[in-house]
């Protein structure tokens, strides 16, 4: 029987401001990665929603991206590859701290937007990433875009690394993702994304936006939460795994870790 993990970007409010539907979500993923306070978040959400997870046995994920509050993270932001190792080990070590506090074991990381696009596709960044997880805890997960420089960064570590696919994102031809500017990129039809995780899940291939079929063999999942269809868009998927004997599981489990 198949199994996989579904992850949600989780923990994106801001002192007053709310972000996302976290309340509806975290029923329906196995994995949360939480924003970290450099794109997002701030302590007291990051406590929140550590909690909240715990609540509802979802596995915690540290969520680092550039130091872009404004733009949510989704701009590229010049900085050494020794200045992005140093802000991930902060931003890591941090999530790592709140989760101790509530006797939460940190999971796995993830990085976010520009910095997650970026070091898909540049090695050097990628290895900064690698590296960082490496020093603050070798034992968590690396959740890296399959097939990227993400996922050959954490191999060349000696990481665990979590293969992820996108339940709603376009591809291209070379396995990354459709930069969000472009029309179509995001996709909209419930029905069309749930068939679309199921064929990745059974039969390890995705339809790049070019027609051709890529093969692709996730552990993982990314579903996003940041709006009400969102919720509708995650129970359908789950309904469709669900309905082809797919069961969801944590990342721990997915690697064979518990």
């Amino acid at each position: 029987m198949s199994v996989i993990d579904l992850n949600s970007d989780l923990g994106e409010s801001f002192g007053v401001y709310k972000l996302g539907m976290d309340e509806q979500v975290i029923e329906h993923i196995s994995s949360a990665n939480i924003a970290c306070g450099f794109h997002a978040g701030d302590p007291q959400v990051m406590n929140f929603t550590v909690q909240l997870a715990k609540k509802y046995g979802v596995g915690v994920g540290a969520h680092p991206g550039f130091a872009d509050l404004f733009g949510f993270g989704r701009r590229k932001i010049d900085v050494s590859p020794e200045e992005l190792e140093n802000e991930l080990i902060y931003q890591i070590g941090a999530m790592e701290g709140i989760c101790k506090a509530n006797q939460v074991k940190l999971a796995h990381v993830k990085a976010h937007g520009a910095l997650y696009n970026l070091a898909g596709a540049d090695s050097v960044i990628a290895q900064a990433v690698a590296r960082a997880i490496k020093a603050v805890n070798p034992d968590l997960i690396f959740v890296a875009l399959a097939g990227s420089e993400l996922e050959k960064a954490g191999n060349k570590e000696g990481l665990r690394v979590a293969r992820e696919v996108f339940a709603d994102r376009a591809y291209n031809a070379d396995g990354s993702l459709a930069s969000r500017k472009e029309e179509g990129a995001v996709l909209h039809d419930f029905n069309q994304v749930a068939e679309r995780v199921a064929r990745m899940v059974i039969e390890g291939k995705v339809q790049a936006k070019t027609g051709e079929d890529l093969e692709i063999y996730p552990d993982t999942i990314c579903v996003h939460g940041d709006n009400p269809e969102a919720v509708k868009l995650v129970k359908r998927i789950k309904e469709v795994l669900h309905g082809r004997g797919i069961k969801i599981k944590p990342l721990a489990f997915i690697l064979g870790l518990v």
